[in-house]
């Protein structure tokens, strides 16, 4: 058995990295910046607002949460992939978009990270062509997992705030994809601004850095300001975007998914004389 891990990790490693152009990866460089919660909303937005097909992954292996914020209790989940179930046996469907759930606790799975990872991303492949987006939440830091989710995505979400230590670790996370695989597809979310300024600030911090010292410029999706009606959410395990449409961070949040699609958002509010119009045309 020992023999058969080895020769299947020596493949893994001499094998190119897949990458997929539908894969979207949801980063941080430490916990507590907001990262799970943008990947539920964003996967939310992204299918009720602009109508797009999209399957969310919970790639945090042994640490997944994702459940929770969706208050869902699924009967299957990342392990029964891991351990040779078919992938489209074990994606739920919930509020309008795909959701591939993981699991909490230790497991002794996670001493085969390599093949783990690798298992994980063949069975997104085989699904991907049925899917718009294939949004990626991995686990916050840096690990070998979370390298490979990313190396294999055409791009990364990464959600930073405006305090030093989770700027430093969200250099750090840049920093080692970017000198070790030469990876530079980098989208900054800057969660919990006060207002627009601080949003530009904290993104121009970063860049700074990263363009002086790696020659690397980073590109901004946007600021998600910060909000009372997100921790009542989160609280009610609800997703804010649904719960409260008009929120500061659900406009936000459109406005992101607006840029990442190309399309412009829907009106929330026609006036009089735009329903009466939709009215005749139907009859």
């Amino acid at each position: 058995m020992e023999e058969q891990i080895q020769g299947l990790r020596q493949l893994i490693e001499t094998k190119e990295t897949l990458v997929n152009s539908k894969f979207i990866s949801i980063a941080s460089g430490k916990g507590g910046v907001g990262k799970t919660n943008f990947a539920v909303n964003f996967a939310y937005t992204l299918a009720n607002e602009f109508g797009k097909k999209v399957l969310l992954i919970d790639a945090d292996i042994g640490m997944g949460n994702v459940h929770i914020l969706l208050n869902m209790n699924p009967e299957k989940n990342m392990k029964h992939l891991l351990n040779g179930e078919d992938i489209n046996d074990i994606i739920t469907h919930v509020k309008g978009f795909d959701v591939l759930f993981g699991f909490s606790g230790i497991d002794s799975l996670i001493e085969l990270e390599d093949l783990a990872v690798h298992r994980i991303l063949s069975g997104l492949d085989k699904v991907s062509s049925q899917y718009d987006y294939i949004i990626i939440d991995n686990g916050a830091g840096i690990s070998t997992k979370v390298m490979s989710f990313l190396r294999a995505s055409n791009k990364a979400y990464l959600v930073t705030t405006s305090e030093p230590t989770a700027l430093m670790d969200a250099y750090a996370l840049i920093k080692s994809l970017n000198r070790l695989y030469g990876y530079s597809k980098f989208k900054i979310v800057v969660n919990m601004c006060r207002n627009k300024n601080e949003e530009i600030e904290v993104f121009e911090k970063l860049n700074n850095s990263t363009r002086k010292f790696l020659d690397l410029n980073l590109s901004l999706a946007g600021g998600l300001s910060y909000s009372k009606n997100l921790q009542k959410a989160v609280e009610n395990k609800a997703i804010v975007v649904e719960e409260f449409p008009t929120d500061s961070y659900s406009l936000d949040m459109k406005r992101i998914a607006s840029i990442e699609v190309g399309e412009p958002i829907k009106e929330e509010n026609p006036n009089f004389w735009e329903k009466v119009f939709t009215f005749l045309k139907r009859g």
